[in-house]
This record gives structure tokens, C-alpha cells and sequence, in this order.
């Protein structure tokens, strides 16, 4: 069993508007089932904070909730000491967050391409999986406060990018999965927003291959609503796709590797890096080339880092710390 539609070891999903389209397209429709059948569909979806996964159970359990719902992945060992510090601590949080997530324990010995597949390097190791995408938490045992932290802004990464809401619900019924009636409560019904259609629109010109389209149309809801993180991330990945889709890569990167001084080559070879999911070479790329450029060069290779800052987004370390490493390059 191979996960699917997941970004592992840091690939970039070029998909991921789409995703985000779908999955909150799903998220909605799922609360108005909820509604029409008095909060029992959301009942049902939630009605286990945490359970075991397996690698038999992996697609259903976590890749298709996902699309509901955030998933916490504990990965743990019977033989690992601080699993067991750090496993009781996320049941309680799971507990206390009350179907904002939930979590998927998956036993690493049990579970081995499970293990691979999501590059564990040792456990205790804590990832997510939001709308199919994989994204690593922290590994080793953390603190409650930044563990909380952490969770916070997974919830509010999976709200604001994918339009994934955990339902409430009540942990004790959760708990008590045992027949009778859940203690859901009802999820209320999401208005759409004043831009869904037009970016559902963007969302289907960039998933039909219409990158001029898709450009135009997240340009439009941007020219009303300038702080519109959902079509700033769409357009920077349709920009970087029309990019790329005539370029020899092989060209490309030899020309890179012959000439470091020269602005554009690196700046082609940093959107291929991007687009292979070698997103901290990209950044490294394009920081090292404005520090050894002047002038317009410099300024062509600022301007792309900052793009491509859009197309992973502002919540990922990664654009932190090319962030930082950008403003160290020109001051």
C-alpha cells in the first residue's frame, strides 16, 4: 500500500490549489449533510478522536479524513520510552482540542512502509495530513506549550488554506463509541464567501491546464481583494507552472552549473528546483545569487525568491528561514 497524494520529504504539490479547492468543496458539504441530517453525518465523521492505523486501514482512516478534518500521526513503539511520555500527552490534547483533530497512532514496528514512506528518521516523530498533503510536526518530545503551539497552527493552516473545520464534538461521547446517541455538536453551516466562485473558477482553469485562464481569473479576485492568501498561493503556482512548461530542464541546468554569475539561468534552475520539490535549494539558489549580483540581476533574484515564498507559503519554516537568510544577503 502506497500513500497517494501526499507531499513527502519536502516535494511541492503543484496541485496543492486544487487540493485546497476540493477539499474545502468536500469540507462544505459535508457540514451542509450535517445540517440536513441534524448534525448525525458529523457525528459519524468525528466520532473517534483517536484511533489505530494501520497500513491496511491508512487511506480511509487518514488520507480520506483528511479532507474533513486535520490528522494528527503519532508514530510510536512499544519499546520507545519517550512514546510513552509523549503519547498520553496527545490523547489528552486530542481530548481537550475536542474534534479540531484528530489522531492516528501507528504502531512503527507493525507498520514499517508506513515508517519509510513518511521518512521517519527515529521516533517519537509527530506529522499531519491535511486535505492528502504531509506535513512533518516535530519529532522527539516537545514541551505541552510549544506542542500546543504547534497544533494551533496546524488548525488554523488547515482553515484558512484548505477550508478544513474540525467539527466539535464531545469528547465523552467520542469516547463512549459504543452505540446510543454521539454528543455531536451540530456543525453550523459555512456562508460562502464573497470570491468562492471566482476562485473555483481559477481552481478549475489551473486543474484543466489553462494556466492563462487560471492567471487571469486569480488576478481578477486579487484586484478587488489584494490580501487574498488563497489566489496570492494560486496565482504564484500558476506563474511558476507557465513558467517552466517549455523549458529543457537539461539546458537549463547546465547552463546554472556553467554560469553561477548569470542571473537568469539561475533563476530558471530555481523554478525547476521548486517544481522537483527541492524547495530549500531553490531558496539557497536564488539568496546566493543576490549576493553575488548588483543592479537589476539582484533585483530580478530578489523579486523570484519572493514569488516562490508564495508558492509554498508564509507558515512554512522553511520560507522563515530563507526569510531571514534573504534579509541577511542584502543588508
Amino acid at each position: 500500500m502506497q500513500p497517494r497524494n501526499m507531499s513527502m520529504s519536502g516535494v511541492v504539490d503543484l496541485a496543492a490549489v486544487k487540493a485546497a479547492g476540493e477539499a474545502k468543496q468536500k469540507a462544505e458539504q459535508t457540514r451542509a449533510e450535517a445540517a440536513r441530517n441534524g448534525g448525525d453525518a458529523g457525528a459519524a465523521g468525528a466520532a473517534r478522536l483517536i484511533f489505530d492505523v494501520d497500513e491496511a486501514g491508512f487511506e480511509q482512516e487518514v488520507l480520506q479524513r483528511s479532507a474533513e478534518v486535520p490528522v494528527v500521526i503519532d508514530f510510536w513503539a512499544e519499546w520507545c520510552e519517550p512514546c510513552k511520555q509523549l503519547s498520553p500527552l496527545l490523547d489528552r490534547l486530542a481530548g481537550e482540542y475536542a474534534g479540531r483533530f484528530v489522531l492516528a497512532k501507528i504502531d512503527v514496528e507493525a507498520n514499517q512502509l508506513l515508517f519509510q514512506q513518511f521518512g521517519v528518521q527515529s521516533i517519537p516523530a509527530v506529522f499531519a495530513v491535511v486535505a492528502g498533503q504531509a506535513l512533518p510536526l516535530f519529532q522527539g518530545s516537545a514541551p505541552e506549550a510549544q506542542i500546543r503551539q504547534v497544533l494551533d497552527q496546524l488548525i488554523q493552516v488547515s482553515e484558512q488554506r484548505f477550508g478544513i473545520v474540525g467539527a466539535p464534538i464531545d469528547p465523552a461521547a467520542a469516547a463512549g463509541d459504543q452505540g446510543g446517541e454521539q454528543g455531536a455538536a451540530e456543525a453550523p453551516e459555512q456562508p460562502a464567501g464573497p470570491y468562492d466562485s471566482a476562485l473555483g473558477a481559477a481552481h478549475q482553469a489551473l486543474d484543466e491546464g489553462d494556466l492563462s485562464g487560471a492567471i487571469q481569473a486569480y488576478k481578477n479576485v486579487l484586484s478587488d481583494d489584494p490580501g487574498n492568501e488563497e489566489a496570492k498561493a494560486g496565482l504564484a503556482q500558476a506563474e511558476l507552472l507557465r513558467r517552466v512548461q517549455d523549458l529543457d530542464p537539461q539546458q537549463v541546468r547546465r547552463t546554472a552549473a556553467e554560469s553561477p554569475a548569470d542571473a537568469a539561468a539561475q533563476i530558471a534552475a530555481a523554478d525547476l528546483d521548486l517544481v522537483g520539490g527541492h524547495v530549500e535549494d531553490a531558496f539557497g539558489r536564488l539568496i546566493d545569487t543576490v549576493k553575488r549580483t548588483a543592479g537589476e540581476d539582484r533585483e530580478a533574484a530578489r523579486l523570484r525568491v519572493l514569488e516562490l515564498f508564495e508558492v509554498i507559503g508564509a507558515d512554512d519554516p522553511r520560507v522563515t528561514a530563507a526569510r531571514m537568510a534573504l534579509s541577511r544577503a542584502l543588508f
